[in-house]
């Protein structure tokens, strides 16, 4: 590895350091000492949908409708979701998130977010402007 392949994953790691940092801090704040990845994952699918049944959330994760039942039974006694009967079909039920489980589902831009501020704050502003067009270059 030459000097700046170095000093560039030296960077990174860097910044992912402040990334997990910033991760941690959102998710303490959030109360997530006994959620799976995979909780996170359901609920932020959840989210990202807005209204989601039983059925369309196992088709969204590519699992089945027991193993979909299962989670949203653990996310609903941590109090992340909760059932709400369709009005046209009492035999449907979507699944909506409470205000933890939204809080939950977008930690990972609040933590986002806590790293652009954090660099935001470090630098002037042509060193910003320079910032946004290199990792625009980069996708």
């Amino acid at each position: 590895m030459d000097e700046t392949e170095e000093q560039l994953y030296n960077a990174l790691g860097g910044l992912l350091k402040i990334k997990n940092e910033c991760s941690c801090s959102v998710f303490s704040e959030c109360g997530l000492s006994d959620m799976t990845v995979k909780q996170i994952a359901y609920l932020k699918v959840i989210n990202e949908q807005g209204e989601v049944t039983f059925s369309r959330l196992a088709e969204l994760t590519g699992t089945s409708k027991p193993t979909v039942t299962e989670m949203i039974n653990r996310c609903v006694r941590m109090d992340c979701v909760y059932r709400e009967p369709c009005p046209d079909d009492r035999r449907i039920q979507y699944i909506r998130l409470t205000d933890k489980g939204r809080m939950i589902a977008r930690a990972e831009q609040a933590a986002l977010e806590r790293v652009a501020e954090r660099m935001l704050d470090a630098l002037d502003e042509q060193e910003r402007d320079l910032l946004v067009r290199i990792l625009r270059k980069v996708r």
